[in-house]
């Protein structure tokens, strides 16, 4: 069976965060340890293959997903825990990282469901195991589910400094508006404590974003198909308006991707001003749910953060058209004279990745080329 293991590694404690040069060379050695190995020993001596691996480094440390394939989930994170550890000793620049983490994270509709359980215990082993058989939950430790909330909170707020692009006031604090933004806030239930959390859990949620875009986007290009037509569970592209779901292929998921991956680039290094394109509009829109859920799968989302985050998206999107695409009988409305009248941009999938004007920013990879789509042979 193949699974997807989620490796964080971590530069030493104390050290200065990589510049930009030391990520592209910390990537580079971390794909080509990787690629060197086609199969390795696991548990017991069985066999464990690997299918791809993707690195993304960021200025902390690097996130892996190594695609393997393995008789048992335990013996492939044994496995590519043995492999990613061995891959930083024998690297003398990478010798000092640790490896954080090393997991195969539960599919998104289990995880889903465990909202509903009390008290998700904190370790992998025993959630998974809660998830799989629901039928007989075990008890609850008050004590334990609190702490597991605190850490989470903790962690959240701690993250929320790195949403650099937003102030307090792009959540609705009143009073505290951004410099960035000619908006009026309005009288609202936000406090500084609430846009706080709710900045972290978008920094948060973004990890959850790109590292579950990966997984679709390795499902589809394993399986040579469609999101309408995967036999493997996904993610998030089948969250995307269902009406285009045949012509989500491999193709189109790494341009989704990049796009996501630009998005949020420019959140958290301070560059954001306006979204450019539909797709960029519907990544946000999976990343404002990948939020919300993460807040709740902690006990975390309180009226005054659900305010927040509402209170975000109102201001960053500058309408609502592309909730249009979730509804078959607005279909067309682009092309229409009441799209016309209103305004309303170009919709159809071919335009997704094409900005909404000169001044609007498509990463170079998601866009088409002039006088055409991206050509097939150049996505890899």
């Amino acid at each position: 069976m193949t699974y997807a293991v989620t490796v964080d590694t971590k530069i030493p404690s104390g050290a200065p965060e990589m510049d930009e040069l030391h990520r592209v060379g910390a990537g580079a050695l971390l794909e080509e340890g990787f690629s060197a190995v086609e199969a390795l020993e696991g548990p017991d001596g069985v066999e464990v293959e690997i299918d791809d691996t993707f690195v993304g480094v960021y200025p902390g440390g690097a996130l892996l997903k190594v695609f393997v394939d393995a008789p048992t989930l335990e013996a492939a994170e044994q496995a590519v825990r043995s492999l990613s550890e061995e891959v930083l000793e024998h690297s003398e620049l990478l010798a000092d990282w640790t490896v954080e983490r090393c997991e195969v994270e539960l599919n998104t509709d289990l995880a889903k469901e465990s909202l509903h359980l009390d008290g998700p215990p904190s370790d992998v082993a025993s959630r998974r195991t809660q998830l799989t058989e629901p039928a007989s939950p075990k008890p609850v430790d008050a004590a334990r589910a609190a702490a597991e909330t605190k850490a989470a909170e903790a962690r959240m707020r701690g993250l929320a400094a790195q949403l650099r692009s937003f102030g307090p006031g792009m959540f609705g604090v009143v009073g505290e508006e951004d410099e960035d933004y000619d908006s009026e806030i309005t009288d609202s239930a936000v406090s500084l404590e609430d846009a706080e959390l709710a900045s972290g859990a978008l920094v948060w949620a973004t990890d959850v974003l790109l590292d579950e875009l990966f997984q679709d986007a390795f499902a589809l290009v394993e399986e040579e198909t469609n999101v309408a037509e995967c036999d493997q569970p996904l993610w998030l592209l089948d969250d995307l308006p269902p009406r285009y779901a045949l012509q989500y292929d491999a193709r189109f998921a790494r341009r989704f991707l990049v796009t996501a991956i630009a998005l949020t680039t420019r959140f958290t290094e301070g560059s954001f001003h306006q979204l450019s394109c539909v797709a960029e509009e519907l990544a946000l829109r999976l990343l404002l749910t990948t939020a919300e859920v993460t807040l709740e799968t902690f006990g975390l989302l309180g009226d005054g953060v659900s305010a927040a985050l509402e209170g975000f998206g109102d201001l960053v999107y500058e309408d609502m058209d592309h909730e249009w695409l979730y509804d078959d009988s607005k279909d067309g409305i682009d092309e229409s004279s009441v799209g016309e009248y209103l305004g309303v941009a170009p919709m159809d999938l071919a335009s997704w990745f094409k900005p909404f004007n000169d001044d609007r920013y498509v990463h170079p990879y998601a866009a088409d080329e002039p006088g055409g789509e991206r050509s097939e042979g150049t996505a890899s």
